[in-house]
């Protein structure tokens, strides 16, 4: 919840909790009016920043409430949900997330034939409102829409953010709270069992979205807005046990057909309050000034043609992520080892376009690297030119990844690993995993999300596409749109003209080069430069982003093991590090030995032999085990163990999946 805060009332009586630091007046007037603002008494000297203003609504029921439900309902549908599933809602208290809170709870009790209430609550439905903390006065507006929203029959909880590496400075301070936010709700719902989750995003925040990367340069896919269905994962490993992965929660945004005025009429239909952030209406932030803008020039033409704009760029956006995947799914092999093979036989990159394969080479780098950041610019095309030049037979580091000819394939295909030297996430986790048999076989949270998105994927599929932008640039986008008749004049010099605006405003900064071009040589103890990660036995290990690793002592004892000598035995954790040149040269002296530990050497022979089908960069990314003087004990990727008393499990298990989960732009 942002700085401040204006309570607006319907005529309702207001929470007791504010009810004694209030100037209670009475106006009737309409949301968009300019509200006075009364001062609540502080609780301490200089606690001056919330404010209120009071409207009196009066409780207005029309034919609208029934459109808005048939629009909310059909939105459900197309999200594959039902009312008997689970759901959490992201709250604010502000208009737009009460709305949602009022739309969930009919189109639930009406769409079950019993509704089911625990302690006065609607069953399977759990409203999350997140305190960032970042104000004193926060912990005060969270109770207070906690409050609102449980008066609709909607259990409510307040999650607190704990900014353990303190807390985010004012540049990147709206990006912090969100991805906080978002992490925060994550966890309630992965211990709700709650696998859906829904917030208010509406048509107004897809209108600011789409002048805001349009002044930026985004292409046609940047333009097509925030999804309507998308998978958020945990940062922290939500394991999945029956299925090895991530476990995820389904991002759904059911008002992207509702405007900001259809908010307000919303919650006077139901009666109900809502919180008005003053914050909002501040020019300092770059939304807010293109909010105001578009406030002052739309009228009901410009609002019509800009979202028949923004669903073009939405249906192109849903063509290629179509492409994309099949693609993927024709010519991407991952291996167990943490990389990717791409035949470009099966691809044919020189027939796709560059819409297509950009987006298809922007999935499998940000899978194998774990970044999801976004690949534009002289990298793309860097990567689309390396990608047609068939026969490969040059190697190239972009995106945090290194790509090279696959050996023994002339060319044909390509290896994608990850690059050890760009800046990637360097985050490992201990982890306490139970594998609980009795609730394996109790129906799945993960079943349920399948199910769902399957509906949802069916839906999508069925959809028709009709592709206006494929070719056109993010420069073209505009003038290609009026040629299609989808803008009037008078439309289309309004958003150039937010865009000039806007454009003007932004101060361009030199592109982030991926390829690191300071990198003319390998550096070999990649390790040496990050801290030392020690595993004990029986522990699960969350390595990177990327494996699983766990060790044990076996039952297998080794003949040192019989005198007491082992050194496997003797050790009560273990290092964990990356793979390095001196790592395999090891092994190769180890084969060679004939007067070493038998099982070693046999080992490090089968090991090598593994590793010569392994550019060495992909063997960067192999996590090792040694021991407490810098000995070799396992290289669990390639099957190398120094000694038989050694027990040890990896699994590759990425935190996002490759294609980044289902996601619809319907």
């Amino acid at each position: 919840m942002a700085r401040g805060f204006a309570l607006c009332s319907n005529g309702r009586k207001s929470s007791s909790l504010l009810s004694n630091s209030i100037a209670r007046v009475s106006h009737s007037i309409s949301p968009k009016t300019h509200f006075a603002s009364y001062l609540i008494q502080p609780r301490r000297p200089n606690f001056s920043r919330l404010f209120c203003n009071l409207a009196s609504v009066p409780k207005t029921v029309d034919e609208s409430e029934t459109k808005y439900n048939e629009i909310f309902s059909r939105r459900m549908a197309m999200a594959g949900l039902k009312p008997h599933h689970r759901i959490a809602l992201g709250v604010s208290g502000g208009p737009d997330s009460m709305a949602l809170c009022v739309l969930t709870a009919k189109w639930k009790t009406e769409g079950l034939i019993s509704v089911e209430k625990r302690d006065g609550f609607i069953d399977g439905l759990v409203a999350v409102v997140v305190d960032h903390g970042l104000r004193q006065e926060s912990k005060d507006e969270a109770v207070l829409v906690r409050s609102r929203v449980s008066e609709m029959g909607i259990r409510c909880e307040i999650a607190r953010c704990d900014w353990v590496n303190g807390k985010p400075k004012q540049g990147h301070l709206q990006e912090a709270a969100r991805e906080m936010r978002y992490q925060m709700i994550s966890n309630v719902c992965f211990r709700e069992q709650i696998g859906v989750l829904l917030i208010a995003h509406h048509a107004d925040d897809q209108a600011e979205l789409f002048i805001l990367r349009l002044s930026r340069g985004s292409g046609v896919l940047g333009l097509a807005g925030t999804s309507f269905v998308s998978e958020i994962f945990s940062k922290d490993l939500e394991l999945d046990a029956e299925h090895m992965k991530n476990r995820s929660v389904l991002l759904v945004r059911p008002l992207l057909d509702l405007w900001k005025e259809d908010m307000y009429k919303i919650c006077q239909c139901g009666g109900k309050d809502w919180v008005e952030d003053p914050t909002n209406r501040s020019q300092l932030f770059v939304r807010n000034r293109i909010r105001t803008s578009i406030g002052n020039l739309q009228s009901a033409v410009f609002k019509s043609e800009l979202l028949g704009l923004i669903s073009e760029c939405r249906r192109t956006r849903s063509f290629v992520d179509k492409v994309c995947a099949d693609l993927i799914t024709q010519s991407v092999t991952v291996t167990d080892k943490g990389y990717a093979v791409l035949d470009l036989q099966r691809l044919n990159p020189t027939e796709v376009t560059d819409i297509c394969l950009s987006k298809y080479l922007a999935s499998v780098l940000q899978f194998i690297s774990q970044r999801q950041r976004p690949i534009r610019g002289n990298t793309s095309k860097l990567l689309l030119n390396y990608l047609r030049a068939i026969p490969c037979r040059t190697s190239l580091t972009a995106a945090g990844c290194y790509l090279s000819p696959a050996p023994g394939s002339k060319g044909t295909k390509v290896i994608v690993s990850c690059f050890l030297h760009g800046s990637l996430s360097s985050k490992t986790e201990i982890l306490n995993i139970c594998f609980n048999e009795a609730d394996q076989k109790k129906p799945s949270l993960d079943d349920e999300l399948r199910r769902i998105t399957s509906d949802a994927k069916s839906f999508s599929d069925n959809a028709a596409v009709d592709v206006q932008f494929l070719d056109a640039a993010s420069e073209s986008v505009l003038s290609k749109a009026k040629e299609l008749n989808l803008l009037s004049e008078s439309t289309y010099e309004t958003i150039a003209l937010l865009q000039r605006d806007e454009s003007n405003r932004f101060i361009t900064k030199p592109e982030d080069k991926s390829v690191d071009e300071s990198v003319a040589h390998e550096i070999n103890n990649i390790a040496s430069s990050s801290d030392e990660v020690h595993l004990a036995p029986g522990k699960d290990l969350y390595f990177m982003n990327r494996f699983l690793i766990r060790w044990n002592l076996s039952k297998n004892e080794c003949e040192e093991a019989r005198h007491g000598n082992c050194q496997v035995r003797r050790a009560t954790t273990m290092e964990v590090r990356h793979m390095v040149e001196s790592d395999w040269l090891y092994l190769a002296e180890l084969s060679k030995s004939s007067n070493r530990n038998h099982s070693a050497a046999s080992s490090s022979y089968k090991a090598l032999k593994s590793l010569k089908h392994i550019p060495a960069a992909a063997r960067r990314s192999f996590p090792v085990l040694v021991d407490h003087s810098g000995l070799l004990l396992s290289v669990p990727a390639i099957g190398f163990s120094y000694c038989p008393c050694l027990k040890v499990s990896t699994l590759f298990l990425p935190r996002v999946p490759l294609g980044g989960g289902f996601s619809s732009f319907l």
